[in-house]
């Protein structure tokens, strides 16, 4: 399949029945690179199943809420989906440090289910790490993290029996693909969202499943960088095609 199939197409071969609306944004400020411009193409979908979002992820697309999309960006394709092959995943010293450091944070897993609890976590979590930009409210934060059209799950962090971080996840046949996490600012010396790629990656070994999606990789942009020191990893770099990225 080239690159320029639509959505349907990718959904009608897989056998799978559901009603998409593409849709390409208008161009604005790229979030991640200086002086570039950014644009993405969408589709709304009721039903996703795991089997067709799968391979929508070798094709370059996300799923945000009941919306899946791919950068179609004029002049750039920095945006590249990572992923973490788990079974030879290897943990660097300091993320062995992490690990002991957050020795005694119990996690629960569960299906999502938006709470106040949750979401005066979420707010304090934007007040500290985003700008104005992304809305506070209960019904967007619902709507962002909470309405999803697949199978998905979600990891409660705790410290003695407090909230401290939460991350939410799709499940798929080979592997969990990483959707969101926040966290309680109060608690960053943690690392909590590198505690949660580790927790999580170490799930899909228990689990059996053979990959970690980390979602956007952007070379460059100082707010994704950290995803390369998950090693090895690989980038997609064509339909299908993954190569082991080297920085």
């Amino acid at each position: 399949m080239t690159k320029d199939q639509t959505l349907n197409t990718i959904i009608s071969s897989a056998q799978a029945d559901y009603d998409a609306l593409q849709y390409v944004s208008p161009e604005s400020p790229c979030p991640y690179l200086p002086d570039k411009k950014a644009r993405s193409e969408a589709y709304s979908v009721d039903q996703l199943d795991g089997v067709v979002y799968e391979r929508l992820l070798t094709r370059g697309f996300r799923r945000s809420g009941r919306v899946v999309y791919r950068p179609r960006c004029r002049g750039c394709g920095e945006c590249r989906q990572m992923r973490i092959p788990v079974e030879s995943f290897q943990l660097t010293h300091s993320m062995r440090r992490v690990l002991r450091h957050n020795a005694e944070v119990t996690v629960d897993e569960g299906l999502p289910a938006p709470d106040h609890e949750k979401f005066a976590l979420y707010c304090r979590y934007l007040d500290a790490q985003h700008d104005d930009s992304m809305a506070r409210s209960y019904v967007t934060f619902s709507e962002f993290l909470y309405d999803s059209p697949m199978e998905t799950c979600e990891f409660g962090y705790r410290l003695d029996g407090r909230l401290i971080g939460v991350s939410i996840a799709d499940r798929l046949p080979q592997g969990l693909s990483s959707v969101y996490m926040y966290f309680d600012p109060e608690f960053a010396e943690r690392s909590p969202g590198t505690f949660s790629v580790l927790w999580e990656i170490d799930y899909c070994r228990r689990a059996g499943l053979a990959y970690y999606y980390l979602g956007f990789y952007v070379a460059g942009s100082t707010t994704m960088s950290y995803k390369a020191r998950f090693r090895p990893n690989e980038i997609l770099v064509g339909d299908d095609r993954w190569v082991t990225l080297r920085v």
